[in-house]
């Protein structure tokens, strides 16, 4: 099986904890319906070292210039401190070049205020950090608002910057990794720290180990 791509963006300040959840559970195969389904590879503004907030250097694999639609699974955008100045534009817009072509885009903390200055929220649910924080982009999505910790809504998933379980919860929804009797046991193990979701992950195993 050729994976599939799921591109993750990288750039300095980058915030390490909002994906974490996302990206290592995408890759590492445990209870996925199709293991070696996807693999993650990260996209730079150039493939010069990027640092994150914690302070992790990472090589961007590919450049944002080289990065296709046609060639992702999903495009996931981390929050950093270069959305707020508008330094991160250019990923905001292939995140509207994808989301035209139909490929999800799932954004965290200050990427969604560079979704809502892109327009991509004037007409979606959304939800993001508090709904003054996206209101100074500018835009034009405010009564779609919603005050929830992770929202989807036609391709495009926004989140809050306090909840990387949810986030990842609905990227991997987006992507079809799990059941969904995985995927609620998965976050109520990991989002919830409820044992009871741990039953739920070891009787997949045990149907996988016998079919």
């Amino acid at each position: 099986m050729t994976p599939q791509i799921v591109h993750l963006a990288v750039y300095n300040t980058l915030a390490d904890w909002e994906v974490g959840a996302a990206t290592a559970h995408i890759n590492n195969g445990n209870w996925h319906r199709e293991p070696g389904r996807y693999r993650i590879r990260t996209v730079g503004a150039s493939t010069e070292p990027v640092t994150t907030m914690g302070g992790m250097r990472i090589v961007p694999d590919l450049t944002l210039a080289e990065v296709s639609p046609a060639d992702s699974a999903m495009l996931i955008l981390p929050g950093a401190e270069g959305w707020d100045s508008g330094e991160l534009t250019d990923f905001a817009g292939k995140a509207r070049e994808f989301s035209t072509a139909g490929v999800p885009v799932a954004a965290i903390c200050g990427a969604t205020f560079g979704l809502a200055a892109a327009g991509l929220l004037d007409d979606r649910e959304h939800t993001s950090n508090v709904a003054e924080y996206l209101a100074a982009s500018g835009y034009s999505g405010g009564d779609h608002y919603r005050e929830e910790l992770a929202v989807t809504d036609r391709g495009v998933i926004t989140a809050n910057s306090t909840a990387p379980f949810e986030f990842a919860r609905e990227v991997l929804a987006a992507l079809d990794i799990y059941e969904p009797a995985v995927l609620d046991g998965w976050y109520r193990l990991f989002g919830r720290n409820d044992p009871a979701g741990y039953a739920a992950l070891a009787e997949y195993e045990a149907r996988q180990a016998t079919a």
